[in-house]
């Protein structure tokens, strides 16, 4: 019984705290959702970038 009690109070609680949550807007979220990806495609270029200039070195060397 404690399990169920303590499981209804979590519940209870996370709806509380939901309610305090600023939720952002759509424009921001799709603003922030573009971040996120034009960010990420930079990280993967530059990184596949540095990964092909270290295969070749490799490959000169050996």
């Amino acid at each position: 019984m404690k399990f169920f009690k303590n499981a209804i109070r979590f519940i209870k609680e996370t709806r509380v705290e939901l309610k305090n949550v600023k939720w952002p807007t759509k424009e921001q979220a799709i603003k922030y959702t573009k971040m996120v990806i034009y960010m990420s495609l930079a990280t993967a270029i530059f990184l596949g970038s540095l990964d092909y200039l270290f295969n070749l070195l490799i490959t000169k060397i050996l």
